[in-house]
């Protein structure tokens, strides 16, 4: 066989896997939009309530998908069709290819049936002889190998509302790994080209794309700054400054020249760290600074809180929310701060023992208007739960069972609470108000 005999056999694979390449490339910039906006989904995603209507929240379908779909453009989530659409689209152009490669493998069109290379002569045969399982077993193993990584790099599966269903779709993803090695077999040599290709270029894509240096520079790096406020209101209402000084020319800068915001800002590098002890000091100064600092009076309490210093904590935060109450506030992060305060005002009372006036606090907030903001909100329905749960103590158990119908509305992990308030026989004991909330008291 000669040189250009050897290249004209060569030629169908060529034209097959660089037609693939061209179009998997034109397909990228969908890829790389569908990806920041699942990423900005998957940040939003635990502010929103649930989809399905909790159990006795009293809620219709339609009437739950109303609320849903008002709070996901209220908070600017991105549609839930951004999650399939890269999908959509591949799977039918992929279809619409591996089905044209077997119609003219079928029909044995001109060139399939001698343009192949090395053991796979023939294009138009399905797999066959010694080497015949060579092409389904490439097909299962990068099949596979594409759906670890395409997990691993999803942002979605990884919030709890999607986690059940991500992991059951994986599962099925892997099972299908067998079914696909099989399926091979039954498909012409051509068509099992274009898919061990495209499954390739997919592979190659997906490590591109994941690698640190590439996602920062197309924007595609997680940023958990949404998922942090929402989780963690030590962190509540600080926009944290760089703490640089370019005169400094890289030198040791004391604390003591820095601003009250800045010490706050580095006290909170400390508390998202774990590290109370040393925020505790900054707080101390930054209202030594400035007396009327009340973002540093308020997360100075919730740290004085962790330590168990609890009549400690509940002075600052008292004192914080009476200045706020004093001012009227309408701002939204004052309402914030307000609400945050005066939660944790009550659990500290409460936690002295004091619950008459830890109640006081916690109903403060009850009687608030349900706020728009989303973290506001989030911080709303945490007291909610923690006011509901002190007046169940207390024998009120209608009125806790009324506020928790609020809560599992937009957060139905609390259905089971909401159930042993509307049983007669429930004893009396509930979950402990230092910990009614998981996000009221959860330490990164």
């Amino acid at each position: 066989m000669t040189l250009l005999d050897c290249l004209d056999e060569l030629v169908r694979w060529v034209v097959i896997a660089s037609s693939t390449v061209a179009f998997r490339t034109a397909l990228l910039p969908v890829l790389l939009l569908q990806r920041k906006q699942t990423k900005r989904i998957s940040q939003f995603l635990p502010k929103l309530p649930p989809f399905w209507p909790p159990q006795g929240s009293g809620r219709s379908v339609i009437d739950q998908f109303k609320l849903f779909r008002k709070e996901r453009k209220a908070i600017g989530c991105p549609s839930f069709l951004w999650i399939p659409a890269y999908f959509s689209i591949q799977i039918s152009c992929f279809f619409l290819w591996i089905t044209s490669i077997r119609r003219m493998s079928l029909t044995h069109h001109p060139g399939f049936d001698s343009g192949g290379a090395l053991w796979f002569q023939d294009l138009t045969e399905i797999p066959n002889g010694l080497y015949g399982p060579l092409f389904p077993f490439l097909i299962a193993g990068l099949h596979y190998t594409n759906t670890q990584i395409t997990f691993t790099a999803s942002s979605v599966h990884k919030v709890d509302k999607f986690a059940e269903l991500a992991k059951a779709y994986k599962t099925f993803l892997n099972l299908l790994t067998v079914a696909l090695y099989f399926l091979s077999f039954q498909m012409p040599q051509g068509s099992l080209l274009y898919w061990t290709t495209n499954l390739s270029f997919s592979i190659a894509q997906q490590s591109i794309l994941n690698h640190p240096v590439v996602s920062a520079k197309l924007g595609l790096q997680g940023d958990d700054t949404l998922q942090k406020e929402a989780g963690n209101p030590i962190l509540t209402n600080i926009n944290e400054p760089q703490l640089s000084d370019s005169s400094s020319k890289g030198r040791l800068i004391s604390v003591h020249n820095l601003t009250p915001k800045e010490l706050v800002a580095l006290s909170a590098k400390y508390l998202s760290g774990g590290h109370k002890e040393k925020s505790i000091p900054l707080l101390r100064l930054a209202l030594e600074k400035d007396p009327e600092y009340l973002q540093a009076m308020v997360i100075l309490g919730q740290a004085l809180y962790q330590k168990d210093q609890f009549a400690e904590a509940a002075k600052y935060l008292e004192e914080a929310a009476s200045k706020l109450l004093d001012a009227c506030p309408t701002e939204v992060a004052e309402v914030d701060l307000l609400i945050v305060a005066s939660q944790w005002a009550g659990v500290s009372n409460i936690r002295q023992g004091k619950t008459s006036e830890g109640i006081t606090h916690l109903e403060r907030v009850a009687n608030m208007e349900e706020p728009e903001d989303p973290k506001s909100k989030a911080h709303y329905l945490d007291a909610l739960v923690l006011y509901s749960s002190a007046i169940f103590n207390e024998g009120r158990r209608d009125e806790a069972a009324k506020y928790l119908r609020r809560v599992v509305a937009y957060d139905p992990s609390f259905s089971e609470l909401l159930k042993q308030c509307e049983e007669d026989d429930t004893d009396t004991d509930t979950i402990p108000t230092s910990s009614s909330s998981n996000s009221t008291h959860k330490t990164s």
